[in-house]
């Protein structure tokens, strides 16, 4: 039996870890907790609480891997991330995380590092949910679905979900404010995710199919 810890930055992510990640993974023998950012309870915080967390978890159950799902969109340099300065300057987004990743890795402990697997969403989990135009008219009831023009557009431009970008009118969790009416992250999050499925996600993220290559790879 393997056994992950995912620190989820908010109650979305857990949930989609509980009721999508969690009877995925099991099936191959993985079983995951995902607790809430401690300091938090649900929001991003400095990189050395985060760090403070992820290393109590490495340290207090020595039979785990530790992981994060966590939003690129919404760190700041406030946060101060490791390598904030380096991943900045590169315009290439996926390298900046593949920077942003490593510079978290290198800053756990290394007696207990080998244990960690960084990981940060490109550009923020909401991106997953929008993998097929279809599944919207399938399961927002029509009444609710009052920006088809714009979820039109949004398919047209982007194969991948996770390049929908990182401004705040344009991040994906406003986007989907505007698309549904009513909208709530956690109660749509997960009926589109659940909708979608986990294997159709990764077909259509490749930075979260890694992640989860990497953890049935533990």
């Amino acid at each position: 039996m393997k056994r992950i810890i995912i620190i989820c930055e908010g109650e979305t992510e857990k949930e989609f870890c509980s009721t999508i990640l969690y009877p995925y993974l099991a099936k191959k023998e993985i079983f995951i907790q995902s607790p809430l950012i401690k300091k938090s309870m649900g929001g991003i915080v400095k990189w050395d609480e985060l760090k403070k967390q992820i290393e109590n978890h490495l340290k207090n159950d020595s039979g785990a891997y530790v992981t994060a799902l966590i939003d690129y969109y919404g760190l700041y340099s406030k946060y101060q991330f490791p390598k904030w300065e380096e991943g900045e300057k590169e315009p290439n987004k996926n390298r900046r995380m593949d920077i942003l990743e490593k510079g978290m890795l290198e800053n756990i402990d290394e007696k207990i590092r080998h244990r960690f697997l960084p990981y940060i969403q490109l550009h923020e989990f909401e991106g997953l949910l929008f993998n097929e135009e279809s599944i919207f008219y399938e399961q927002i009831p029509e009444k609710e679905l009052k920006g088809k023009k714009e979820l039109s557009e949004i398919f047209i431009t982007y194969n991948n979900p996770e390049m929908i970008n990182n401004k705040r009118e344009t991040s994906p969790s406003h986007r989907l404010e505007r698309i549904i009416l009513g909208y709530n992250k956690i109660v749509y999050g997960n009926i589109l995710a659940e909708a979608i499925g986990i294997e159709k996600i990764r077909d259509k993220s490749p930075r979260f199919n890694e992640w989860i290559n990497k953890i049935e790879k533990i």
